[in-house]
């Protein structure tokens, strides 16, 4: 599963997304999700969250590393 439906992702699951600032770079950070932060049902990109220790990024896969 990539991370671009919103129906995929609920609070609670482990992600892995990519920081604004690791964009270029592609570095992943792995995490729970605390709160979906994309309002529409899908996002070319990655929907947007927040992770339970306050990182925000786009989720670019759900699962561990």
């Amino acid at each position: 599963m990539s991370g671009g439906n919103r129906s995929e992702i609920t609070a609670g699951l482990r992600v892995c997304i990519v920081l604004k600032e690791d964009q270029r770079s592609g570095k992943l950070t792995e995490g729970i999700v605390k709160d979906i932060l994309t309002k529409s049902p899908t996002h070319p990109h990655g929907i947007k969250v927040r992770l339970e220790s306050g990182a925000v990024g786009r989720v670019q896969k759900i699962g561990a590393l």
